[in-house]
């Protein structure tokens, strides 16, 4: 049977302030009318009783309410990263499907074309299925992105599956603009498909410690004592990059991993040459992102490029390319603003 994990233990730190602890990124309607947890769900139209959530143990209850026909809700006590958490998930479904199949995704993707995400995962299913492979979904580029990892993909297998070569680390701008003028390289999403059998063969063969923690985990009160325990360590580095058998998948819808407030810009409405969401007013204002859930208005004047967030209890002024570093004025915020 198809099973779908769905990873949703980030923090959103870098949308503060209307991301929180307890309401991070992936339970905010940020790019649509649904929470990006609902929409994550939503879109993969696997039933809910095989449905899996790996989120934290502070987040639980929120997903819980977003997601009340899903029952399969894992609590990590701590973050471990994705290895652990992919380990967790398919030992768990293993335990009660030794069959199944599992597509793997983030809580807090966009994606700009449903139906060809559905054909994409649809077909890689089905592959995980036949073949003991592990599957990355690979999204074609459209421009020399500096802020995403990149797959290498090599000699075609069949249909829209070809050999993964390589994975690499975000590159700098003259290496990205090679690698889209190659040909060879797609974003890594961060979504995997494969068979529960393959994945936790390539943890028994290059995780095995890991694993073998993770097997021992069988009720709430073990995975508070062991959990934390585990290495914090990503499912690329630990078993992707290892794997001889990993295949790429070409995914061909938009995608977006709307990692700040800047990537916003994409996504929310244009208003004389600002992306807005909420009520602003601008004199020679341009090239801003403004969000505003405060119930009053702001307004700018003779400023670019500009990150300007405003909730019912703090306003974020920052410049679009220091997006990134909102996660360094969280970590100098009280307790009430977190």
């Amino acid at each position: 049977m198809n099973w779908a994990v769905i990873m949703a233990g980030g923090s959103g730190e870098r949308f503060w302030p209307l991301s929180r602890r307890k309401t991070p990124k992936q339970l905010l309607a940020i790019t649509a009318k649904r929470t990006m947890i609902q929409e994550a769900v939503d879109r993969l139209q696997i039933q809910p009783a095989r449905v899996m959530v790996v989120t934290n143990a502070v987040q639980a209850p929120a997903v819980r309410r977003q997601l009340p026909a899903v029952k399969n809700i894992v609590a990590e006590p701590m973050g471990r990263n994705t290895a652990p958490c992919v380990a967790l998930a398919a030992v768990m479904i293993a335990r009660k499907d030794p069959d199944a199949v599992m597509v793997v995704v983030p809580a807090d993707s966009w994606i700009g074309d449903v139906a060809k995400y559905r054909t994409v995962v649809r077909e890689s299913l089905a592959l995980a299925a036949k073949r003991d492979v592990l599957i990355t979904i690979g999204i074609s580029p459209t421009a020399p992105h500096t802020g995403y990892g990149y797959v290498q993909v090599g000699k075609k297998i069949t249909g829209r599956f070809s050999e993964a070569v390589r994975f690499v680390e975000k590159p700098d701008l003259p290496t990205a603009k090679r690698y889209l003028a190659s040909g060879q390289y797609r974003w890594n999403a961060g979504m995997f498909v494969w068979s529960a059998r393959a994945i936790l063969a390539a943890y028994r063969r290059h995780q095995p410690a890991l694993l073998a923690e993770i097997e021992k985990i069988r009720d709430t009160r073990s995975l508070k004592r062991i959990y934390p325990t585990l290495e914090k360590i990503s499912v690329d580095y630990a078993i992707m990059e290892k794997a001889d058998n990993v295949v790429a998948a070409n995914g061909d819808f938009p995608w977006d991993d709307v990692g700040d407030w800047a990537a916003l810009a994409r996504h929310f409405p244009s208003v004389d040459g600002n992306a807005v969401r909420g009520d602003f007013l601008g004199v020679n204002a341009t090239d801003c992102v403004v969000y505003n859930s405060g119930g009053h208005l702001v307004g700018a004047v003779g400023v670019t490029g500009l990150v300007i967030v405003h909730t019912k209890d703090a306003t974020l002024v920052s410049r679009k390319e220091d997006s990134q570093r909102v996660r360094d004025l969280v970590k100098l915020l009280p307790g009430a603003y977190l």
